[in-house]
């Protein structure tokens, strides 16, 4: 028993330097209509088990959307962390998935894009990293 606080010290020590690679952090944000939030927070409450491994399948953990009022309207912020090796592709083999494609058809007449993102064609406006508080074993 006298050894314990020592193995657990050890533990710990082996555990940060055999630490995974950091993965990496993405965040978006867009707005969510008013009439279509009930049914997007339903739809998100009771994921498909195909699109989640998808997610999974493609590196991606720690997934989360949350909504947010702002001067009387919503707005969605998404954030996830990536370990895989090449996003893009990731990211093309996820849109290239029937059921993840099914998926959007039900999500994205949910939401209100920003203007920036409507120019690009898109649904999802790129959020930049401004602070992250970094566990480290010093």
């Amino acid at each position: 028993m006298k050894y314990l606080p020592c193995l657990l010290l050890a533990g710990m020590l082996v555990g940060c330097a055999t630490a995974p690679k950091e993965p990496h952090r993405y965040a978006w944000v867009t707005g969510l209509k008013p009439d279509k939030a009930a049914y997007y927070k339903d739809l998100h409450a009771h994921p498909w088990p195909s699109v989640m491994k998808q997610l999974k399948d493609c590196h991606v953990q720690n997934y989360s959307i949350f909504e947010r009022e702002i001067d009387g309207k919503l707005y969605l912020f998404s954030y996830l962390e990536y370990t895989g090796k090449d996003f893009d592709a990731d990211m093309k083999k996820m849109a290239a998935d029937p059921e993840t494609v099914r998926w959007w058809k039900e999500t994205d007449p949910c939401q209100q894009p920003l203007p920036e993102a409507v120019a690009r064609g898109k649904i999802w406006s790129d959020a930049q990293e401004v602070f992250h508080l970094k566990w480290t074993c010093e």
